[in-house]
C-alpha cells in the first residue's frame, strides 16, 4: 500500500467553500500519487473556527464550540472524498463536545473508508495545555479498526509517548500518530515515541503534523514538525527504521510504500522479536533491592 502523511498548514478561511476546496485539493493530490491511506494531523480542524471570524478563532473557549458545531458537515465532506477518490482518510482531529462523555470536549480523530465506514478515536492522555488551560478531556477507549489495508490503531500525539498505550494496540499493522507540537523538542518526543511503538509492536507508525504560523489562534499559533513513516529496524525494513520523512516545517505530503507482508514476516521471524517477547519484562520493572558499590581495594601481599 502507499501511505501519504501530511505536514499541514492551517488557514484563515473566508468561507465553507474555501475549506471544501482546500481539503479536496489535498485529497486529490495524494490520491493522484497513488496513496491509499491519507493521514491528517492533530487539531488541523481548528481552522474551521475562522469561519466565525477572528474573535471566535482567537478565543480558546469559543473556538472549541465553533469547531465542534461544524463536525457533522466536516465529516460528511470527508466521507464523500473517501468514496470519490477511493481512499482511507484519517481526518484532522477536532475538539468535539460529546454528551455521552461529559460536559467538556474530547480531542477526536475520525477514520473514513472508501466503502462508507467511519471509526472514531479519542485522545487518551492530555497535555498540560489541554488539561490545565484549555480543559479538553480524555475520551472513549482505544480502538482497533479492521480495514481493507489491515488493522489500524490511532495514538494522538502525546499518546504515542506512552508504551502501554502502544502495547494495547499490538495487533495493529499500522499505528497512526496525528500530532501538533509548538517546538522542535515536542516534535522530537512524538517522533521518538512513534519510532519506539513501531519497534515494540513490529509494525509501521505514521506521524502527521501541523506546520507554520497561525496568529489568529491561541491553540495552534505556532507549529513545528515534518511527516514521517517508520518501521522496525529489522529484516524487510530500512536499517534506520525510517521509511520516509518530509522536510522540517515544509507543508505537503510525505509518501511511503508499505508492504503488509513485511510486517507479518518480521513479526514471525525477525532478527529480534520485541512484540512476542514483551511479557518477558514481567517482574523486571524495578530492582529487587539496592546494591551498594564498594571501592575495590588492592590485595596485600602475604
Amino acid at each position: 500500500m502507499k501511505i501519504a502523511t501530511a505536514a499541514y498548514e492551517v488557514s484563515f478561511l473566508d468561507s465553507w467553500a474555501a475549506y471544501q476546496a482546500k481539503l479536496t485539493e489535498w485529497v486529490a493530490e495524494a490520491a493522484g500519487h497513488g496513496a491509499e491511506l491519507l493521514v491528517f494531523p492533530e487539531y488541523g480542524a481548528m481552522e474551521l473556527a475562522t469561519l466565525e471570524g477572528h474573535d471566535t478563532a482567537f478565543d480558546l473557549e469559543r473556538s472549541l464550540h465553533a469547531v465542534s458545531a461544524s463536525i457533522g458537515e466536516v465529516d460528511a465532506l470527508h466521507a464523500d472524498l473517501a468514496a470519490r477518490y477511493k481512499v482511507h482518510i484519517l481526518a484532522a482531529s477536532a475538539p468535539v463536545f460529546d454528551d455521552t462523555l461529559g460536559l467538556r470536549p474530547v480531542n477526536r480523530a475520525r477514520l473514513f473508508t472508501p466503502d462508507g465506514a467511519v471509526g472514531v478515536q479519542d485522545k487518551q492522555i492530555m497535555t498540560r495545555f489541554e488539561r490545565e488551560v484549555w480543559d479538553v478531556v480524555p475520551g472513549g477507549p482505544l480502538r482497533l479498526f479492521d480495514t481493507a489495508l489491515g488493522r489500524i490503531g490511532v495514538l494522538i500525539c502525546y499518546d504515542s509517548e506512552f508504551p502501554l498505550l502502544g502495547r494495547a494496540l499490538h495487533e495493529a499493522d499500522l499505528i497512526l500518530v496525528p500530532s501538533v507540537t509548538e517546538a522542535l523538542a515536542g516534535h522530537s518526543r512524538v517522533r521518538i515515541g512513534a519510532m519506539a511503538r513501531a519497534l515494540e509492536a513490529q509494525c509501521v507508525s505514521v506521524v502527521s503534523c501541523l506546520v507554520g504560523q497561525a496568529a489568529w489562534s491561541q491553540a495552534v499559533d505556532e507549529s513545528t514538525g515534518k511527516g514521517g513513516v517508520f518501521g522496525p529496524p529489522d529484516k524487510g525494513f530500512p536499517s534506520t527504521g525510517i521509511l520516509a520523512e518530509g522536510v522540517l516545517n515544509v507543508p505537503g505530503w510525505t509518501y511511503a510504500r508499505v508492504e503488509p507482508a513485511a510486517i507479518k514476516a518480521v513479526r514471525a521471524d525477525g532478527v529480534v522479536l520485541n512484540r512476542a517477547h514483551w511479557d518477558d519484562q514481567t517482574g523486571r520493572d524495578a530492582p529487587a533491592s539496592l546494591t551498594s558499590l564498594h571501592q575495590a581495594r588492592p590485595q596485600q601481599e602475604a
